[in-house]
């Protein structure tokens, strides 16, 4: 044991005392203050302090070892044939070279076009459907009498006023109104039946129709809103067509003005100049192509 110290002697004489007390223990002492990391090698000492290092160091190697194993595979590009150049490349990748389109095929579209009498509907759609084959028009049914040059099945489905209440009954029709005296309204089933063919849709509706639409589609139709350059060229449209008497040809003329303002509920607008088809109908073209080509498509389900 050591011999006990006294605190309050000299401090020379403490110090001597300390030294003197410890001197048999010097060499233990002396060998407990040797590094315990000089008796392992660095690698040993690394694995033991870091061995999550060591791990990631393992690993980080075995991987640049495959992809050193990987590269001695790639055939060089001046050297070897094409089919030899993508095999090497797909083997440096790890996995074949997919051959399906960047984009799924674009879903059929509703495209519903109104607009005010007299503004050229009937002819847009016509030649809209000799420029684009995948179109099918949707023919609608009516109660009107048959106007000349047209044709049943073609232009609209001329039938009874009796036969429309037994659709409207049954629920066969997508929307339907009282339009001037007369019904008018859209069969569900030819719609199903060329969309599940890829078929787009095309509809020809009123502005009475196209907000009954509205509310049943949503987003998932486009609604094109087909005008005349000015209501002066619309009137003159009207005239010309000597299908109207002078009664009917005002109330014609009054409802486009209050039909014109409806404009604002449509996703887009198109003028049917005069002598200008083909521009109109490119313009729907082009509507067509820009909605496919959409990263978010519309779906409409019927």
């Amino acid at each position: 044991m050591l011999n006990l110290i006294r605190i309050s002697s000299p401090k020379p004489m403490l110090l001597r005392r300390i030294f003197t007390s410890i001197s048999p223990h010097r060499a233990n002492l002396h060998r407990s203050f040797i590094p315990l990391a000089t008796t392992i090698s660095s690698s040993q000492k690394l694995v033991k302090l870091c061995p999550s290092i060591s791990m990631s160091s393992s690993s980080s190697d075995n991987h640049i070892t495959n992809e050193a194993k990987r590269s001695t595979i790639l055939p060089s590009v001046t050297g070897s044939t094409k089919p030899e150049l993508l095999r090497g490349i797909e083997s440096v990748l790890g996995s074949p070279f997919s051959s399906n389109p960047f984009t799924p095929t674009p879903n059929p579209l509703i495209i519903v076009i109104s607009g005010p009498s007299g503004v050229g509907k009937d002819d847009v759609i016509k030649k809209l459907r000799e420029v684009r084959p995948g179109l099918h028009f949707m023919v609608t049914a009516t109660t009107r009498a048959k106007r000349v040059g047209e044709t049943d099945g073609i232009d609209y489905h001329f039938v009874s006023k009796e036969k429309f209440l037994e659709l409207v009954d049954s629920n066969e029709l997508l929307e339907y109104a009282l339009v001037y005296g007369d019904y008018k309204g859209i069969p569900k089933q030819q719609i199903r039946e060329f969309m599940s063919k890829g078929k787009d849709i095309i509809l020809r509706v009123d502005i009475q129709g196209a907000a009954t639409l509205k509310k049943i589609l949503g987003g998932s139709a486009i609604f094109v809103f087909l005008v005349a350059e000015s209501e002066e060229e619309l009137v003159n449209r009207l005239v010309d067509r000597k299908t109207e008497t002078i009664a009917t040809l005002i109330v014609r003329i009054k409802t486009a003005r209050e039909e014109v303002k409806h404009m604002r509920n449509f996703d887009y607008v198109v003028v049917n100049a005069e002598g200008k088809l083909d521009n109109a109908v490119k313009s729907v073209e082009s509507i067509i192509d820009a909605e496919k080509a959409k990263v978010l498509q519309r779906r409409a389900v019927i």
